[in-house]
């Protein structure tokens, strides 16, 4: 990335790629901005919540004015392909240049929200860069949580206005949001010996591709939990199907890409399940030709001796509960078209012995759909037989189209680029929401890069759009430094 321009945001997001910053490690991250902005004169703050605060003062002339915050988070969802080699709390993002985009190939890139952090550290040592004073908030633990911006303390932003750069199609000035809630499930099953004439079979759910709950939720793309809950409570309504082990998804804000399964099966059924499983494999195949063409369907067979499984009752409710549970979008938006309300994302699913557990990401531009969402699957887990509860709710970000930030924005955008931003709400959650709890005189406005494939293996950015974040945002600077 040495050779991509701008050179100060590239610098910036390969340092990003070499730290590894996943959910609840960023310290590492945190310490080296600290150094690298006390080398530069910058203050450095660390809250209560753990959050970076950067200050910078106004460009001469500027010093009292009304001051201007660049927000965005440290962390980065770490996902990689099934037999990809990489520790996220060790190694560095391995990244390729290709037709124009930033590529990881086989991991999460961090683009989201790494880009933005870059943008944001860019424009506090741009030399020459006319600007208010400047404050740069870089949350902890956005994608678990919303931990940093949920534990901001009120008053703690002296600036009057925000940029958030968590956004990832260009060409769009975003004023608003969607709240979310997630939804965990547990039980702990009955479990009973497996008879001696079984054998062991492990089913594998591959080859999806995944990507964002919120942002790619429209996008039919299939979710390898529910995928493989289908083919298991089928299987089982044919045969004796004893439920060993169910693991799926590594986090909630994700779409599943693999799911996997270990069964016993009555001999003479495993050998012969070859061709049950070719029959799913094709009909997946054609049902997701467009929206996810290299589903994968498989089964390695396993020659350990059985053990035990789950009760034959808990596995049935388990697999209908996956089976039918809400997942997908739930409502379009009226307002917005072509923009997703309300959505559920079934994330992860993990049974291990007796403990079974599933999580869900709620979302909805409105924060009582979300709720009510919820409910329904909470109550729907309880007719189950399991226990659930709701938690980690963060409010959406209600859209201001009066805003004086929103129409200097507008402005500038028109002037540099010849033509109107078109205005749009994003049904995954930024951390406005949160940030207008805390601060509720703040106007917001929210832009970003052109990201392909954030929250999944193969996540890429756009060199050409980051260029232009970077020429908006400083021209943004100058204009408020001029308002």
């Amino acid at each position: 990335m040495k050779n991509l321009q701008p050179s100060s945001v590239w610098s910036h997001f390969a340092t990003l790629c070499a730290i590894p910053r996943s959910s609840l490690h960023e310290a590492a991250l945190r310490e080296h901005l600290i150094e690298w902005a006390q080398a530069r004169g910058i203050t450095a703050v660390v809250d209560g919540a753990g959050n970076l605060i950067l200050k910078k003062s106004g460009s001469p002339g500027c010093e009292a004015m009304p001051g201007v915050i660049m927000q965005g988070h440290l962390d980065m969802v770490c996902q990689a392909n099934a037999g990809t080699q990489h520790d996220f709390e060790r190694d560095a993002i391995r990244t390729v240049v290709r037709d124009g985009w930033v590529v990881a190939e086989d991991t999460t890139l961090g683009a989201d929200n790494g880009i933005g952090v870059a943008l944001a550290l860019a424009a506090l040592e741009e030399p020459g860069l006319l600007h208010p004073p400047l404050e740069v908030l870089l949350t902890v633990n956005e994608e678990c949580g919303m931990d940093g911006a949920r534990g901001l303390a009120s008053g703690t932003l002296r600036g009057r206005t925000l940029i958030n750069l968590d956004t990832e199609e260009w060409g769009h000035f975003y004023l608003g949001c969607a709240g979310g809630v997630d939804v965990e499930v547990r039980h702990d099953c009955a479990q009973e010996d497996v008879p001696p004439d079984y054998a062991l079979l492990r089913f594998e759910v591959s080859g999806l591709r995944g990507g964002h709950s919120g942002i790619d939720i429209h996008l039919g793309r299939g979710n390898a939990i529910k995928l493989l809950a289908e083919a298991l409570r089928d299987l089982s309504a044919h045969t004796d199907v004893r439920l060993v082990a169910l693991n799926g998804g590594t986090a909630r804000n994700a779409i599943p890409r693999e799911a996997f399964a270990v069964c016993a099966l009555p001999v003479a059924i495993a050998a012969s399940i070859d061709e049950w499983v070719r029959h799913r494999h094709l009909a997946w195949r054609a049902r997701f030709a467009q929206a996810d063409a290299d589903v994968s369907f498989a089964c390695k067979h396993d020659d350990t001796p059985p053990g035990t499984a789950i009760a034959n009752p808990e596995r049935d409710r388990l697999l209908a509960f996956l089976d039918i549970a809400a997942n997908g979008v739930a409502r379009i938006s009226a307002d917005f078209p072509g923009v997703t309300d309300t959505s559920s994302n079934l994330g992860v699913v993990a049974l291990e012995q007796r403990a079974y557990k599933a999580t869900f990401k709620v979302r909805s531009l409105h924060d009582t759909r979300a709720d009510a969402l919820a409910g329904k699957l909470v109550e729907f887990a309880v007719a189950h037989g399991m226990q659930a509860y709701k938690d980690g709710a963060y409010p959406g970000w209600t859209p201001n189209p009066s805003s004086p930030l929103l129409d200097l924005c507008q402005q500038v955008y028109a002037a540099q680029f010849g033509q109107p931003a078109s205005l749009q709400v994003i049904h995954a959650g930024l951390e406005c929401g949160l940030l207008a709890a805390s601060h509720p005189h703040l106007d917001m406005i929210s832009f970003g890069p052109d990201i392909r494939g954030a929250h999944a293996p193969g996540e890429s950015v756009e060199i050409e759009s980051v260029a232009r974040c970077w020429t908006l945002l400083k021209a943004i600077l100058r204009a408020l430094a001029k308002a």
